[in-house]
């Protein structure tokens, strides 16, 4: 009879642990469904599209963002700096104040010429009235009109200099230095700052002779950041320098054709890939894309596009011909810059998430190391 308690205490506890366990089961249950929702649902193998004459698409020419204009601003006069109003680093809008200089002199100057000015002015009034009056001749007339033609020019100049102890920004963009401190003398035309324009970034890179002779038969141009490599910005020619270096390169400048990038700065290294035409091809190079890539929805001709936030979207494409090789040739829809879906294309659905499968290196088979 003693033994009936022990039994339903044992019970009991062994009743309040199967219950915390499966309250525990079930508080992990919605942070593993949490996590696995912002997992990858799938591994793909993905492609770019290569230009159809069989050039293909160059992504071996690295590429570095640079600025169009440097500038060094300074004043347009002498004197001794009272205040600098930024620093390095600092954006700044055109017609912002950027430094000032002592401008009591210019001041003394400026007032002693208004009193000369002002006093010429009159007696200009004056004698305007005596040559009315034929009491004047006209030659000493013209003298006195002159004298006051050039006071207003040297009034004009001194307000000049005046105005140029204040050094504003030409343009919009970023201090890169400051080169003088409060206190300090410059003359005109030291370089007080320099200024990069943030808004006139492009991209250069070295291209082969090949690459240069053919060059106007260039389809698409695109540029990948090296730390965002699922970011594609297409690009135009600016410019190529008409001389090869040492190793026969030729210089290439290309703008971002939709404008500057966010999150593109100075010094961001890219890999510049080129697609190349057909001469004389005003719609651009047709690219071809492995026959793998393909998929109907109804009766469009599709492939996965893979996005920068790693999921997947549907982009309708033309195919032209099939030029055989497991390959056919698109005519629309694609820039030549895209990330393609090569491999697991039936399993996915708009909007999923992927990984990426890389292939493997050539130097560590297997990835080993």
């Amino acid at each position: 009879m003693r033994m009936k308690p022990i039994t339903f205490y044992v019970a009991r506890c062994v009743a309040s642990g199967v219950a915390l366990g499966v309250l525990a089961s079930c508080g992990g249950s919605a942070g593993s469904d949490a996590e696995a929702a912002s997992a990858p649902r799938h591994s793909v193998v993905v492609t770019h599209p290569t230009a159809a004459d069989g050039g293909g698409t160059s992504t071996a020419l690295p590429g570095v963002v640079a600025e169009q204009h440097m500038a060094n601003i300074g004043f347009k006069t002498a004197g001794q700096i009272t205040r600098i109003h930024v620093k390095e680093g600092d954006a700044v809008k055109a017609g912002q104040l950027l430094a000032t200089l002592d401008d009591s002199d210019y001041r003394l100057g400026v007032e002693a010429l208004e009193i000369q000015y002002n006093q010429v002015r009159d007696e200009v009034a004056r004698a305007r009235r005596l040559f009315d009056k034929n009491s004047m001749s006209a030659n000493d007339y013209e003298k006195a009109e002159a004298g006051l033609r050039q006071l207003e020019v040297q009034l004009r100049v001194n307000r000049n200099k005046l105005a140029y102890t204040r050094l504003h920004a030409p343009v919009s963009g970023v201090i890169t230095s400051v080169n003088f401190s409060p206190g300090e003398m410059v003359d005109a035309g030291t370089a007080m700052f320099g200024l990069m324009s943030a808004s006139q970034l492009e991209v250069e890179c070295d291209i082969p002779a090949a690459l240069y002779k053919r060059l106007g038969a260039v389809g698409t141009i695109t540029c990948t950041p090296s730390a965002a490599p699922l970011e594609v910005y297409p690009l135009r020619v600016k410019s190529v320098v008409p001389k090869a270096d040492g190793n026969q390169m030729y210089r290439l400048a290309l703008t971002f054709a939709n404008g500057v990038p966010s999150g593109i700065t100075s010094g961001t290294n890219v890999s510049v890939s080129v697609g190349a035409g057909a001469a004389g091809d005003k719609e651009g190079a047709r690219l071809t894309l492995p026959v793998s890539t393909l998929f109907r929805d109804g009766r469009e001709v599709c492939v996965w596009k893979v996005m920068p936030d790693s999921t997947v979207a549907k982009q309708r494409v033309e195919v032209a011909a099939a030029p055989g090789g497991g390959e056919v040739t698109v005519s629309a829809g694609l820039s030549g810059g895209e990330t393609i879906v090569r491999a697991g294309v039936g399993a996915l659905h708009q909007g999923d998430r992927v990984k990426v499968i890389k292939p493997a290196s050539e130097t560590n088979p297997g990835n080993l190391l």
